[in-house]
């Protein structure tokens, strides 16, 4: 293949753009703020996962506690009218006596026991109310780091698109001035080789593979014609020639 070394070395001008286009993209993907959201996105599941069930459990306590308390109140109501009877002196047969004594210390009896369950019943609930908003409170900072951290990220990324776009509009300007099948060798070539279709060759050493040319190789391309495409033997991209090749 031949063409015109003006237009061999507007290669090494659409490498350069392909090169920066590579390292944009790269960053795109990598930016720092991306592996922060991942890690705030798990811990933030976490959280909320904690959150649900604390928030359960509180409405638990709370349905136990309205339970208790409840059974605490039919004992006391129970207990009031045993009381009511027996103060009314309506009851004089000593054995019916007895039996309403003993269920009215029977019912207060009951009555501790249910008013003990009701206060340790409180107290876990107040254990899961505080342990509800300090997890509230947790996922509130969580999801705010996170609308902060993704603030961060769709700026990084608006900058690096705008750079990206303008990178490609100076490419295709370039590569319109590149004859069709030099442009279409380059293309298969970088993508043969890594992003890299194009190399200049620098004080005999081919800046794509990063060999030296021996004797040789040398001869040969000193030999080539000026509008003669060369390729490197080692790395088999184009050798694209400039004063600094050291021929």
């Amino acid at each position: 293949m031949k063409a015109a070394p003006a237009d061999q070395i507007r290669l090494l001008d659409l490498q350069d753009l392909d090169v920066r286009l590579t390292q944009l993209a790269h960053r795109r993907e990598n930016l720092p703020e991306l592996a922060e959201l991942r890690s705030l996105d798990g811990e933030l599941a976490q959280q909320r996962d904690l959150l649900v069930a604390a928030q359960t459990q509180e409405s638990d306590t709370a349905r136990e506690q309205t339970k208790a308390e409840q059974d605490v109140d039919q004992v006391r109501q129970r207990a009031a009218r045993d009381q009511q009877r027996l103060d009314s002196g309506l009851v004089t047969n000593p054995k019916d006596l007895e039996s309403l004594q003993s269920e009215i210390a029977s019912l207060a009896r009951r009555q501790d026991d249910l008013e003990n369950i009701v206060l340790e019943i409180m107290e876990r609930q107040e254990t899961a109310q505080s342990r509800a908003k300090e997890l509230s409170t947790r996922v509130e900072e969580l999801e705010a780091r996170t609308a902060e951290v993704a603030g961060r990220r769709d700026e990084a990324c608006r900058d690096i698109d705008a750079e990206a776009d303008a990178a490609r509009e100076e490419r295709a300007a370039v590569a319109g001035d590149i004859p069709a099948d030099l442009l279409a060798l380059y293309d298969k070539l970088r993508q043969q080789h890594g992003g890299v279709g194009a190399a200049r060759l620098y004080q005999r050493r081919c800046e794509g593979c990063r060999l030296e040319l021996n004797i040789t190789e040398l001869g040969e391309v000193r030999s080539a014609e000026p509008d003669a495409v060369v390729r490197c033997e080692n790395c088999r991209r184009i050798l694209v020639r400039t004063p600094d090749s050291g021929l």
